[in-house]
């Protein structure tokens, strides 16, 4: 019973940190850490409950997704296009790729998530501060070039701790994108490129599952998916108000709390 209590657990924290810019992978690992949840088993589960968070994005922008099914629309140079996504996933795919055993045995530990999130939080904070005017506030204005930047921007997040959706959302005010647009092209990219990811990582541990485990996987993928639809909604209200700042502010302190923890 206490697997499908972390299940739940972590499925939540999961759901809660996907989308905003705090890192789930981060707090997935001191999660995990702090419940005794390791291993092959847990590693499999960290990575299978991400596709219930991934479901939870399709639903939400379900018509951008019906609108890119159209072969019409594949090529477009601008907005959140097929070939735009491509453009923008490619060097955190080609990166993650090459690095992909280094990141997983060298970078997934808590102090080097400790590292990224305080790292993330400055890139944050500096981004807010020297931000441009906006210039791109629908994300169907975002062309080629810059979905390449956002897509450099984006390698950033392969640091655990480091926040996928701060470091293109972050990027992307240097670029003079609106905070809102550049959460709807992360979101939007982070499907496919979050789905590829799962399936490699998948299919590499494939092994180390059981029967017996699926249960608690249905349990975190379930309980990902109706957090991180209620979160998304949540986030996208925020962005129209607010600044990354806040966030910055609680990456600092779980990094503070981490650090106190785990010495």
């Amino acid at each position: 019973m206490y697997e499908y209590f972390c299940a739940v657990v972590i499925g939540i924290v999961e759901g809660l940190t996907e989308y905003i810019p705090v890192s789930s992978t981060g707090h997935m690992i001191i999660i995990g850490h702090m419940l005794g949840f390791t291993g092959e088993v847990a590693d499999v589960f960290e990575i299978f409950i991400q596709l219930g968070a991934i479901l939870s994005v399709l639903v939400v922008y379900r018509e951008k997704f019906l609108y890119m099914l159209n072969t019409h629309h594949w090529f477009l140079t601008k907005g959140a296009s097929p070939l735009n996504l491509a453009i923008a996933m490619f060097p955190a795919c080609l990166l993650g790729l090459i690095g992909h055993g280094f990141i997983k045995e060298r970078l997934f530990s808590p102090m080097t998530v400790i590292i990224g999130l305080v790292l993330g939080g400055l890139f944050m904070i500096v981004a807010e501060k020297k931000r441009t005017a906006f210039h791109v506030n629908n994300v169907d204005e975002i062309r080629s070039l810059n979905a390449l930047k956002i897509g450099l921007f984006q390698c950033l997040s392969l640091w655990p701790g480091f926040s996928r959706s701060g470091s293109t959302i972050a990027g992307c005010l240097f670029l003079g994108i609106s905070r809102k647009a550049a959460a709807d092209f992360s979101f939007i990219m982070a499907v496919p490129l979050m789905f590829l990811a799962c399936l490699y990582d998948l299919y590499k541990a494939a092994n180390s599952l059981s029967m017996n485990d699926f249960g608690i996987l249905a349990v975190g993928f379930i309980t990902s998916f109706i957090v991180a639809y209620g979160s998304i909604l949540w986030f996208l209200k925020f962005l129209n108000t607010s600044t990354l700042t806040g966030f910055a502010v609680y990456r600092f302190l779980v990094a503070i709390f981490a650090l106190i923890y785990f010495m």
